[in-house]
């Protein structure tokens, strides 16, 4: 029997450039997709998996973050008192028991390999999960919870993977597959961001992982590859070419790239349709919209 994964790492120490001048002076993470920060998206999928730790690894600029999951006696106080039953119940989604979430500071854009290696003390030697808030996976069930089911058949190390334009592998880790299981493909290796004409899938590799305290073991010591960067792929890499049992696990879904604007424009599309409170108003506003482009074209 597998043992349970319950912590999750979440690297939230990038500085978020490609949304300023918003996030000049708010995290990236608090971003909203219709009502709910892109924070948010990636507690509740995590709980839906059954992680019960998570691991925050932050830089200097992110304490709206820590904010953001305490609690907010004033406002509650404001909100039963007007007996606003639903807004109560919204925000006791954004609770996190004292002692469930613990902060790491990443002090340098080192790359995702060191951001994960700052919290190998939290971790120990227990398989963990890795989130990254960019991408937001519309799924059901949530992908984390399909990976994890899968993860309790396998073991080893698992890696979220989806198919991506030839022309697009150079923004991403590629995974070499060695033989196809259903959903989930045996990794031969995985290479981050090789040139379209060199790699060797276009089956890429997206941010959900499952790994194990061998990754954690590579990652000491990793030295800087892509971009000058520890990157955690490498270290997945490393556990291949050690023997160890790792996987590409294609989950049933649809992920938006929230760390790009044009993804992030999608999502709140997405999202915004799906709701059954905004829906309906939403999607005549936009059949209104596209019918007068398409008057004035």
């Amino acid at each position: 029997m597998q043992r349970k994964v319950t912590k999750a790492i979440l690297p939230v120490a990038g500085l978020g450039t490609r949304f300023l001048p918003a996030t000049k002076s708010i995290p990236k993470e608090i971003l909203t997709l219709v009502d709910r920060p892109l924070i948010q998206y990636a507690i509740d999928e995590a709980r839906a998996a059954g992680i019960e730790q998570f691991i925050f690894v932050t830089s200097r600029g992110k304490s709206a973050l820590e904010d953001y999951f305490d609690e907010a006696p004033e406002l509650e106080e404001a909100l039963r008192r007007s007996g606003k039953t639903a807004l109560l119940e919204a925000l006791a989604a954004t609770d996190v028991a004292s002692g469930a979430i613990a902060y790491v500071r990443q002090h340098r854009p080192l790359g995702l390999g060191h951001a994960v290696r700052c919290a190998r003390h939290l971790v120990g030697d227990e398989p963990f999960a890795v989130i990254l808030t960019d991408d937001v996976i519309a799924g059901d069930p949530p992908c984390l919870q399909q990976m994890i089911e899968a993860h309790a058949e396998t073991g080893g190390s698992m890696v979220a993977a989806t198919e991506v334009p030839r022309a697009a592998t150079s923004s991403y880790g590629i995974l070499d597959i060695a033989g196809e299981m259903g959903d989930l493909v045996r990794l031969r290796g995985v290479v981050e961001k090789p040139k379209p004409e060199v790699a060797t899938s276009t089956l890429a590799v997206i941010g959900r992982y499952i790994l194990t305290p061998r990754v954690m073991a590579h990652l000491d010591r990793q030295t800087p590859g892509a971009g000058g960067e520890i990157q955690l792929t490498d270290a997945i890499a490393e556990e291949i070419r050690a023997g160890g049992q790792v996987y590409g696990f294609r989950f049933r879904g649809r992920r938006y790239d929230c760390g790009s604007k044009a993804g992030f424009l999608q999502a709140t599309v997405a999202f915004g349709l799906a709701r059954p409170d905004l829906g309906e108003e939403f999607r005549a506003f936009l059949e209104e919209v596209v019918g007068f482009r398409s008057a004035a074209e």
